[in-house]
């Protein structure tokens, strides 16, 4: 698959409001789809060989090489609380750049597969249930619908600090 250049969107790290819509990247982790916002993404690359790091945390287990640069390597499934899983043909890095603790962090994101650019809406976005799912409520934004599938906006900077 190569690289694919995102583009970058109008309003960076704007919430959601109830009429607005929000381009997002949809990706896919086991039978969950995740929507990430399209200002965070930088690129999107095939797997490449990762370097482990002693002692790191679970969820960012190891080191990329991405275009000459070391980049850290998460895997959500950890942090959500899913079983990892075996690259297949569809894995891709999602390259985003976000803000933790002040700072701008790069680092790519492993998923089982990318699906498109798309938009969602903010009219459809609900809050998520309390009870009955396996997320951290706390590492989600709002949870909305996507050809009639829900979909899960996370919270990266939560997530990833």
């Amino acid at each position: 698959m190569g690289q694919l250049q995102m583009p970058q969107a109008a309003a960076a790290g704007a919430p959601p409001v109830q009429d607005a819509s929000l381009q997002v990247l949809m990706v896919g982790l086991g039978n969950e789809i995740f929507a990430i916002e399209t200002d965070m993404v930088r690129e999107i690359i095939d797997p490449v060989p990762v370097t482990r790091v002693a002692g790191a945390r679970p969820f960012l287990p190891a080191l990329v090489n991405v275009r000459g640069n070391v980049v850290p390597l998460a895997d959500l499934r950890i942090r959500f609380g899913m079983p990892r899983t075996q690259q297949t043909a569809d894995t891709r890095i999602v390259v985003i750049e976000a803000e933790i603790d002040g700072d701008a962090v790069t680092l790519g994101l492993l998923a089982d597969k990318v699906y498109e650019v798309t938009e969602v809406s903010g009219r459809q976005a609900q809050q998520t249930p309390r009870l009955g799912n396996h997320w951290r409520p706390e590492f989600i934004r709002f949870i909305t619908k996507w050809n009639d599938e829900f979909v899960i906006v996370p919270d990266m900077a939560r997530i990833l600090g």
